[in-house]
């Protein structure tokens, strides 16, 4: 295992969120920003194509391997939106409170048993920018649309997310709960699994 990895994320849910779940684990997970590299244009059309495109980019602007995270929700009555545009949903820097106003406004007419979603994450470490067969890991959360928000943990839609088979919110869930079942979660616990064999 490698010393260290770069994470290709300036989002500080994503990196408390990565933090928090390899703290057991002897991996030190440095955030781009503090090696004062940029966010890389994402100009992908699916979750795994922009996770490649951060993570090389992370790769070439410090010489380290590099892990991407791209993720996002799927609304199956907004034909998949907002995917790839979950965070900026409502507009470039908008924040959660306008992506979520924007979500609640696009369901306004569709009634809760058909406000079905999913919440996807797709990792993908590089070991080098010219690596030609990148480690790929995915993981998915069920569940559906809320009319109001509930609960005070996570972030982005979380508090409009009702985890199928529930009765919490992502939002109502406590970090570990969240972490031990969410699509990040899942997407990370197969990185680890694959990690050692991979190197």
């Amino acid at each position: 295992m490698t010393d260290r990895i770069v994470l290709a994320s300036g989002n500080q849910g994503k990196l408390n969120e990565f933090n928090e779940i390899l703290s057991q684990f002897q991996i030190e997970v440095v955030p781009q920003s503090l090696l004062n590299v940029d966010d890389a244009d994402e100009t992908g059309l699916t979750f795994v194509e922009n996770a490649i495109i951060k993570a090389r980019h992370a790769c070439e602007a410090t010489g380290l391997p590099a892990l991407a995270d791209d993720s996002g929700l799927e609304v199956d009555a907004l034909n998949g939106a907002p995917g790839i545009y979950s965070a900026r949903f409502s507009g470039p820097g908008k924040g959660d409170q306008a992506n979520n106003a924007k979500l609640l406004e696009s369901l306004a007419n569709v009634a809760e048993p058909q406000r079905t979603a999913r919440y996807r994450c797709v990792l993908v470490y590089m070991r080098h920018a010219k690596d030609p067969m990148p480690l790929i890991c995915q993981g998915t959360l069920e569940g559906r649309i809320l009319e109001a928000p509930q609960g005070s943990f996570g972030f982005g839609y979380d508090p409009l997310f009702l985890v199928a088979g529930t009765d919490q919110t992502a939002a109502q869930l406590s970090p570990q709960e969240k972490h031990r079942i969410s699509h990040r979660g899942k997407a990370v616990k197969q990185f680890l699994a694959q990690i050692d064999s991979y190197l």
